[in-house]
């Protein structure tokens, strides 16, 4: 036997190769690639191989990344001239030398055979390289094995990602793992190597942006791991993660889990990005027959949209103003200017999470390198599309999953990245600070009907835990940073110091509850100092719950919740007063001439008044303030929110009132601030024109909603809560009954409160309007016919037909 071929050479040399300092990565990994050819030539040369006989390395090996605990994954390739006593001249040398050695001796025929059988004996494959032999023949086998694979890509495709999808079921989630495996994981280097297949199959590329830094990074940790431990171990456990960072040169644990944790994210977004693109590819094919299996996705570059086909070919659907839906993504629009609209990818993320969708990767590159920072404050657009976005629940994750891959979250909220990727080493928390955020406000988003202020709540829960990662009490820090995160987005003194009590305080209701006995009233006095009034105090309760629900199932329990609602009824039955109403503010003289000609002329007196947001980088108008003064009638409310509905207008703060300013009888005063559902603001004498219409019987508007509605394109959207109306308690009106409305906005939804009012037979004498987000919660003052407030079962009554309508 050579030198070259001495298994007692090799290890030594393997062993020096491992020890040298300076030498570690990508470096050491493809030198000791190097170092098991030159072997493993040396092996088939002292075996005396015949002609037609080639040896070849698979899988990470013919990577040329080996591990120092990393199999050998090797073929002894023949034309029908190697027999077992050959292949067992090769290998005993190997396994003497102690490396682990995954082998096979097959024919060209055969290894296609098994490939197409096996398709992780065929992913190995197509990492196939020369190390020694009939070189004539590897290459044969590369060109057939790629053949091969790209002819049946579109079947293989997608048995390649429910493999993928099983092992992450398997092994879970690499970037929120405490112990994670480096390479089963999804995330992790398995899934890496699937890219590798999609890309060879000439269907998709992967975004190549961060994706080899971040395998490499993944490497060398596992490197480190096995240098550490001695063994072929893919996981990193609690008990070898000091020494693993230690090795590498990491200040301590937690850096090394946030290091793995970003490496991980990089490689799942473009997972998923490259399964989508997949997706779409597919089932082109499906509908429109076999096409060239040659295409390209330009994952790489800032366009607005994504795919290979000509835009006059493709539909494109308005989700909102510069943001339309596209083959199931959301892109931009053909006129959107991200440079002058800072807005814009707020709103881009706001309406695909609200249609169930997701933003293209090069929507989301765009935004990123053209879009300004927002001004600060915050626009108010920019804060309602943020809780909008918020709100979607569910579908809020893999959105804000992209704008995160691209920086803009930090760039929106910079305190975000002290728990960006930080680990929680807690058996409670399931994810790391960062995700247990976001999943609270998924959380929180089921529970926007239960609170008056839907968006404080869901700010909160993004909110709470945002301390974390400073010295002290993270409680203590969050509010500190609260208070700052809260002028910078907009919020008024009040919210502001809304938002402070809720992070300083969202522990504070299950520790007192589980920790203080219930029938001290002392206990109670707990909470009232903490929460003054009832709105916070619900705010506060279901902020506990969803913090709770979403740290992990340990983390709550129906004991736990029932503690916490005893003490959470106490405390609200200390703290009941009167209701909470929006107080009316004194009509303007703008207001008081509307009412004024309305009463003389016993005709609607109107004025339109845009209104342009003077911190936002455009001039274009962000909506348009309505005041209208028209006698008294029936359907009223009704009637004129569904102008506005047919006119495209979002309605997004709405005052009702009566006033009677010469005693000529009551004139209602409509006080509405709506914006362009695109952009696009109507003329004011056609809406003008169409409200005079409506009133006077010659518009039947309803009937030109339903034609519309039918007339539109079925579209997914999401799961959202339930509406709740309910009649606020006694004592909340002296002169009318209190109707409360909570749910999802929606195009209409002020005309179908209004038409199921009239059609119930009741006169709205106020109304207060607010849409929060997506979330609209509308208080309405209603009366019997006679101007009196309904008796309880009537009110109920009333309450459970407007139910019915908006359900």
């Amino acid at each position: 036997m050579t030198t070259e071929a001495n298994p007692t050479d090799y290890s030594a040399a393997r062993a020096r190769l491992l020890a040298e300092p300076g030498v570690g990565g990508a470096e050491r990994r493809a030198a000791l690639a190097r170092l098991t050819d030159d072997w493993l030539a040396g092996l088939l040369t002292a075996a005396g191989a015949p002609p037609g006989v080639a040896l070849v390395a698979v899988g990470g090996y013919g990577r040329g990344e080996l591990s120092p605990r990393s199999d050998l994954d090797v073929l002894l390739l023949h034309e029908g001239a190697a027999d077992s006593a050959l292949a067992e001249r090769i290998w005993y040398p190997v396994w003497d030398s102690g490396a682990a050695l995954d082998h096979s001796v097959r024919t060209l025929a055969e290894a296609r055979t098994v490939a197409a059988a096996d398709l992780k004996a065929q992913l190995g494959l197509l990492d196939a390289r020369h190390i020694a032999g009939d070189g004539a023949l590897t290459a044969s086998l590369r060109s057939a094995v790629l053949a091969d694979w790209r002819s049946g890509a579109p079947e293989r495709l997608p048995e390649l990602r429910e493999l993928c999808a099983d092992r992450a079921e398997r092994h879970g989630e690499l970037s929120f793992l405490l112990e994670p495996d480096l390479k089963e994981a999804r995330g992790g280097l398995r899934d890496v190597v699937a890219l590798g297949a999609i890309a060879a199959s000439w269907l998709a590329d992967a975004p190549r942006d961060g994706l080899d830094a971040a395998a490499r990074r993944l490497s060398d940790v596992r490197d480190a791991l096995h240098l550490v431990t001695g063994r072929a171990t893919e996981r990193l456990s609690l008990q070898d993660q000091d020494q693993v960072a230690d090795r590498l040169g990491v200040l301590d644990a937690d850096t090394l889990l946030r290091q793995v944790y970003e490496a991980a994210r990089t490689i799942t977004y473009a997972g998923d990005v490259t399964w989508r693109a997949v997706d779409r590819l597919l089932a082109t094919r499906s509908t429109r027959g076999r096409r060239s299996s040659r295409l390209s996705f330009p994952f790489t570059g800032t366009g607005r949209g994504a795919g290979a086909v000509a835009r006059g070919a493709i539909e494109r659907r308005p989700l909102a103003e510069g943001v339309v839906e596209q083959d199931g993504e959301a892109v931009l629009a053909q006129g959107a200017r991200p440079a002058s609209d800072p807005v814009l990818p707020l709103r881009a993320a706001a309406a695909a999470a609200q249609a169930g969708l997701t933003i293209s990767y090069a929507t989301v590159r765009r935004l990123a390198a053209e879009c300004r920072p927002l001004p600060v404050p915050w626009p108010d657009e920019a804060r309602a599309q943020m809780i909008t976005l918020l709100g979607a629940g569910e579908a809020c994750i893999p959105v804000w999953e992209a704008l995160e891959a691209e920086g803009l979250i930090t760039r929106l909220l910079p305190d975000w990245e002290r728990v960006r990727c930080r680990p929680q080493r807690n058996a409670v928390h399931r994810w790391t600070v960062d995700r247990h955020l976001v999943e609270t406000a998924v959380k929180a988003a089921a529970m926007t009907r239960r609170v008056a202020r839907p968006d404080l709540l869901l700010v909160a829960a993004l909110l709470h835990d945002i301390g974390k990662g400073w010295p002290g009490d993270h409680s203590e820090a969050g509010e500190v940073i609260v208070r700052d995160v809260a002028v910078r987005m907009g919020f008024d003194r009040e919210d502001t110091e809304t938002l402070a009590v809720l992070v300083r305080h969202h522990l504070t209701l299950v520790d007192t509850a589980t920790r203080r006995d219930p029938d001290d009233p002392a206990t109670v006095d707990l909470i009232t100092k903490v929460v003054a009034t009832l709105p916070q105090l619900e705010l506060l309760h279901a902020l506990t719950e969803a913090d709770a629900t979403a740290t992990g199932p340990a983390a709550w329990s129906s004991w736990r919740a029932s503690l916490v609602d005893g003490l959470v009824a106490r405390a609200a039955a200390q703290l009941a007063g009167g209701y909470p109403g929006p107080a009316d503010a004194e009509p303007t003289a703008e207001e008081e001439r509307l009412a004024v000609e309305a009463a003389r002329t016993q005709g609607p007196a109107l004025s339109l008044r845009a209104q342009a947001d003077q911190d936002s980088f455009t001039t274009e108008p962000m909506g348009v303030e309505l005041t209208l003064a028209v006698p008294d009638r029936p359907g009223l409310l009704g009637t004129v929110a569904g102008v506005l509905a047919l006119h495209r207008l979002t309605v997004r703060k709405a005052g009702l009132r009566e006033l009677d300013p010469i005693g000529a009888g009551a004139v209602l005063l409509l006080s509405w601030t709506v914006a362009a559902e695109y952009g696009e603001l109507p003329e004011a004498a056609r809406l003008r024109a169409d409200l005079r219409r409506a009133l006077d019987g010659s518009l039947d508007v309803a009937r030109k909603l339903a034609e519309r509605d039918a007339a539109a394109p079925r579209r997914r959207g999401i799961s959202t809560p339930p509406p709740v109306v309910s009649v606020a308690p006694g004592g909340a009106s002296a002169t009318a009954t209190v109707l409360e409305v909570r749910a999802h906005d929606a195009p209409g939804l002020l005309h179908r409160i209004g038409r199921a009012l009239d059609a119930a037979g009741v006169r709205v004498r106020t109304a207060h309007v607010s849409t929060l987000g997506a979330d609209a919660v509308d208080a309405f003052y209603v009366t019997d016919a006679a101007g009196l407030p309904l008796a309880p079962e009537r009110a109920a009554q009333v309450a459970a037909a407007v139910q019915a309508a908006l359900t």
